[in-house]
């Protein structure tokens, strides 16, 4: 019965593969024969990673080379245009190293088929027993990042926001500005960014990784000096296309007053700090007064602000 419901949709699974010799082929014989295209896009691998492609069987599988590699997003943008152009109606993204299991491609599926959402994406912290396999560094950035993403993004009820193991109703991901999405590693977080401007209903669901020895091309270090960047760049294109571009919102005045107020009084209470520390000398009250009530006031302002983004969360 839940095959047949499946067929009412055309459903394709985009697969971006660098370097992924060892597993490609036992994840493509895997995915289960509901799924109608196969779009395995080679991001210019250098292993066996495109003779292993060109010599599958499959007549759902379209094979796609990239001569440059382009990062998981771009790989992952080639693969759903195709997918787009052949009639799909519902994309699921699955890694080529055998980390996702087709087994819970339903999973994601159904909350769109049957639920009407437009993106649905997996969660490795509902599953104790395999979160416990994660790499701990990976486990502990993670929840680092899915608290900075929450903001960042505006959907304050999902975690995971890393998880590479998800599906998108294909007239919603036509809405996007596909162009302004990031082609490398953070193109998850990007894609919640995008969805929440057009109030796009997302929802978690519960899908373990499954941990080999294969190893990760992300770099530690890429991360950690450019992600505030990207988040900082994210929040407020998110800010200005939702809250002032399409719907001038108190939210906007919150967040436009609070900032300036709350920089001026951290700003001026620093430097008052430092002046009296360097010259012996106690502030006055009214001196310390300009820094504190302008913190107080700004910081309130802000937190109000947040407090409603959290209230216009899509569900």
């Amino acid at each position: 019965m839940k095959d047949q419901a499946y067929k009412i949709f055309k459903i394709a699974v985009v697969i971006p593969c660098f370097n992924v010799e060892k597993h490609i082929q036992g994840v493509i014989l895997e995915i289960p024969p509901f799924v109608d295209l196969i779009v395995a896009v080679n991001d210019a691998s250098d292993d066996q990673t495109p003779n292993i492609l060109n010599s599958i069987q499959d007549p759902r599988l379209r094979v796609l080379h990239h001569s440059k590699n382009k990062g998981v997003g771009g790989a992952i943008l080639t693969g759903f245009q195709k997918a787009i152009s052949e009639g799909s109606e519902i994309l699921v993204k699955m890694d080529g190293d055998g980390q996702m299991d087709p087994a819970y491609l339903p999973a994601l599926l159904d909350p769109i088929i049957e639920e009407g959402y437009s993106y649905t994406k997996g969660n490795r912290f509902l599953h104790s027993k395999e979160l416990a396999q994660m790499p701990f560094l990976r486990r502990w950035g993670n929840f680092c990042l899915t608290f900075l993403t929450k903001m960042t993004s505006g959907y304050w009820h999902i975690f995971d926001p890393q998880n590479g193991y998800w599906a998108i109703r294909g007239e919603d991901l036509e809405i996007l500005n596909l162009g302004k999405i990031h082609n490398r590693f953070f193109l998850e977080n990007d894609m919640l960014v995008q969805l929440n401007i057009f109030n796009a209903r997302v929802k978690d669901v519960a899908i373990p990784a499954r941990y080999g020895n294969e190893k990760s091309s992300m770099k530690l270090y890429r991360i950690v000096l450019s992600f505030p960047y990207f988040l900082f760049n994210r929040f407020w294109y998110r800010f200005y296309q939702k809250y002032i571009l399409r719907d001038f919102s108190p939210i906007a005045l919150f967040f436009l007053a609070g900032l300036p107020l709350f920089l001026w009084g951290l700003g001026f209470g620093i430097h008052i700090w430092i002046r009296s520390f360097t010259t012996n000398t106690i502030a006055t009250t009214g001196t310390v007064m300009l820094s504190v009530l302008p913190f107080i006031i700004g910081f309130e302002l802000l937190l109000q602000g947040i407090i409603l983004d959290i209230n216009e969360t899509p569900r």
